[in-house]
């Protein structure tokens, strides 16, 4: 059993949200520097525990001495201390945008934010399927109120949508959940795993009815088409620093699909191997193709960024379905890159609305912003999402191009990887001319509430660092696909010998 450092993503959280939300009248005053105390304690914990992960193997954490499969069992591994760090690093520069005035114009932002890193640690946390939903359903909880946070028509619409969708999801997920504990007798993923591998014939049709309908649930999540056009209005309507917040949004559902189907699914589940693989390969390059369109016909750019996003859950999807641990090492290299640079255009979105009057993010709106600073953060961010060297964006790509190779339908996914390059490139170009170039400067109302470009500004770093630390990072990314394609070591730590197929 690991100590209890283990349990520190979900405690810490856990506590900060209900004493921010049990003095939900308190000053701002207060709320701001215990949020941000919490989310720095938060990131010194993710990145001891993805230093112990490098360590290699598996460490597992027994709630109440319960021995697995029996009890709830936390596992930390090499992919889920990644997602930590992930979401620990993001929510700082949330954080301290949103405190910048924005969190004046809704009640309880700090809380809920706490109370959704719970829910995102919780989900990468947990070995038990049924802790999955429970989990899922914390970040969602807390995700539909932070999306109406500062109210407004647009917001309440997409919200809706986004509630509606994700409470089918829900519906779904307890349902897959239960046919797979009816067949197996179990929700420890662990031994699920071990318990599929062994399935008896006349039980496979079942089990691949409940594993491809966890696959509905974890697309919808992440926004695959045909299940992802909640996402565009969802995103482009938030507050910014909760739209930035919502870039790891739909890495949870992605997660979940490189976390449970390679577990469940992998090459040891026998004629269920590889599950709805291929389904998602088509798919993956349907979002991508669709996310290219939207990409080119923003006109805002919030709507350009959602569109992104959409591009991005494409692209990651495709490299999930290629199978192959150079696939695996380079998506997750692009997973870390898209998430925290698609956050940081968001921020500067943020601060384009702030500083652009009635024009706001608007395209169809002349109206220059005369700040080089802001504009050559903007161009910044943009060269990372297009994928144009030297920032990070170029080398993800350039990994899964490799991974890929260039035969058969790999040619699509090649062409569909250029033009979302080129796509962004153009449409980043129109942006920056609209909110940078043309037109007067624009004027902006005194009580605009302000919103800082720092917090930006240090996510836009991270994206040098990425390149600058490539080597150390991708053999740990590379150990992390080896782990997961491979994932014998994981089950050991949890359930032990005698629980793996022959006992090996």
């Amino acid at each position: 059993m690991s100590s209890h450092l283990l349990i520190l993503p979900v405690l810490l959280p856990l506590l900060a949200g209900a004493v921010l939300l049990l003095f939900s009248g308190a000053r701002l005053a207060w709320k701001r520097p215990i949020n941000l105390a919490a989310c720095v304690a938060l990131l010194v914990v993710a990145v001891l525990l993805l230093l112990r992960a490098t360590e290699g193997g598996a460490q597992v954490y027994v709630l109440g001495d319960w021995v697995a499969p029996f009890g709830i069992v936390l596992v930390l591994d090499r992919l889920s201390a990644l997602m930590l760090v992930i979401t620990a690093v993001l929510a700082i520069p949330v954080t301290l945008a949103m405190s910048a005035g924005t969190d004046r114009t809704g009640q309880n932002f700090h809380g809920l934010l706490q109370f959704q890193l719970m829910g995102l640690n919780g989900a990468f946390l947990t070995g038990d399927l049924f802790n999955l939903f429970v989990f899922f359903e914390i970040l969602l909880i807390a995700s539909y109120a932070l999306l109406v946070f500062g109210g407004g028509r647009a917001r309440v619409a997409a919200s809706m949508h986004y509630v509606i969708l994700n409470l089918f999801g829900s519906a779904l997920f307890i349902i897959a959940v239960g046919l797979l504990y009816g067949v197996t007798g179990t929700l420890n993923m662990a031994d699920m795993a071990v318990r599929i591998a062994a399935l008896p014939a006349e039980d496979v049709a079942l089990v691949r009815a409940a594993g491809l309908l966890l696959l509905v649930v974890f697309a919808l999540k992440a926004a695959l088409l045909p299940l992802g056009m909640w996402l565009p209005a969802a995103y482009a309507s938030a507050a910014a620093p909760i739209a930035a917040l919502f870039a790891i949004m739909s890495k949870v559902g992605l997660y979940a699909i490189f976390r449970v189907h390679g577990l469940l699914f992998g090459d040891m589940a026998g004629p269920l191997a590889g599950l709805g693989q291929s389904l998602v390969w088509w798919l993956a390059l349907a979002t991508m193709l669709l996310g290219i369109l939207g990409v080119l016909g923003a006109r805002d750019l919030r709507t350009l960024l959602a569109w992104q996003v959409i591009v991005s859950v494409g692209t990651l999807l495709a490299g999930w379905s290629l199978g192959t641990p150079e696939a695996w090492t380079a998506a997750l290299f692009y997973m870390v890159h898209s998430t925290w640079m698609t956050a940081a255009l968001f921020l500067i979105a943020g601060v384009v609305v702030a500083r652009r009057g009635e024009a706001r993010d608007s395209f169809m709106v002349d109206a220059r912003i005369a700040s080089p600073v802001v504009g050559l953060a903007f161009l910044a961010g943009a060269v990372a999402l297009a994928g144009i060297p030297p920032l990070s964006g170029f080398v993800g790509k350039a990994l899964l191009l490799q991974a890929a190779g260039f035969s058969g339908d790999m040619t699509i996914f090649w062409v569909l990887m250029l033009c979302s390059g080129l796509a962004g490139l153009l449409a980043f170009s129109r942006a920056g001319t609209s909110l940078f170039w043309r037109g007067p400067v624009a004027e902006v109302a005194a009580e605009q509430p302000p919103m800082p470009l720092m917090p930006a500004l240090l996510l836009l770093v991270l994206s040098v660092l990425l390149v600058a630390g490539g080597g150390p990072i991708l053999d740990y990314l590379a150990a992390t696909a080896d782990a997961m394609l491979q994932p014998a070591d994981m089950i050991r730590a949890v359930l032990g010998d005698r629980y793996l197929p022959g006992g090996a």
